[in-house]
């Protein structure tokens, strides 16, 4: 349900057309589902645009089904669960048909409003150093494409070879909000937000030699980066970039 079904419900009752029993009943719908493994909230989408997001990590592939069936039977939006693998979404399948797959992002989702047109005046740009950090940045892009964003990217212009980035500045010029995505020293979200004036989101990633730690080396260069308006999330969490991104860039 969104807020505009609501808007709708109570329309109705307004007019007469529905009894004060039957409103009050379909506004009070049960807000979250208890399974034996799972208490899913179905009203997030009214909270936050967008139904509850599942982390398929740690789950089994009939855990993801079930979860994501019933957020498609109680919502009208995109829906997504991240950090899947084909087994988990070989069982959504058997009741979402039309649920799609992306390897590189490694997610189950089910995209809704493929005829949406997005706000290209507000867009999402996307930026990796390196060519290894593009599953993070596919699920930073999969997660904000879905919940109603343009979204740009331009993957592996990192510090060690700068010119590449500056072949794009006209589109960190353009950008509305810009996640910068580095392993190694994580260099580059300084850089970025140095050249703009627009939010930066950084997400550091686990990629490269024993020294960067899995992660925490970028992570603690982007944190102590000197470049202002830069912000930062967990290592390799697309998602949150993404998501992040989204409420920024719907801020009007």
């Amino acid at each position: 349900m969104k807020k505009t079904d609501i808007a709708k419900i109570l329309q109705a009752y307004k007019t007469g057309t529905l009894s004060e029993e039957d409103t009050v009943a379909k506004i009070a719908e049960t807000p979250f589902e208890e399974m034996k493994f799972a208490a899913i909230d179905h009203h997030r989408e009214i909270r936050q645009g967008m139904p509850e997001v599942i982390y398929a990590a740690g789950k089994t592939p009939e855990q993801v089904r079930d979860i994501f069936y019933s957020l498609y039977i109680h919502s009208k939006g995109n829906l997504l669960a991240t950090r899947a693998r084909r087994e988990h979404y070989e069982k959504v399948l058997e009741k979402v048909p039309a649920a799609e797959y992306d390897e590189l992002a490694r997610a189950v989702y089910l995209d809704r409003d493929k005829s949406m047109v997005r706000d290209e005046q507000h867009q999402i740009l996307i930026l990796t150093a390196g060519t290894s950090d593009i599953p993070v940045a596919e699920e930073a892009r999969l997660t904000a494409h879905l919940f109603g964003n343009s979204v740009k990217t331009y993957y592996d212009c990192g510090v060690a070879g700068i010119h590449r980035l500056f072949a794009h500045l006209s589109d960190i010029e353009k950008a509305n909000v810009i996640i910068v995505i580095a392993g190694m020293e994580g260099a580059l979200a300084s850089v970025v937000g140095g050249l703009t004036d627009k939010p930066v989101i950084a997400v550091p990633t686990s990629v490269g030699y024993g020294a960067s730690f899995k992660g925490v080396a970028a992570l603690l260069s982007m944190l102590n980066s000197c470049a202002t308006g830069v912000s930062v999330v967990n290592i390799d969490n697309g998602f949150g970039a993404g998501a992040l991104a989204s409420k920024i860039n719907k801020l009007r």
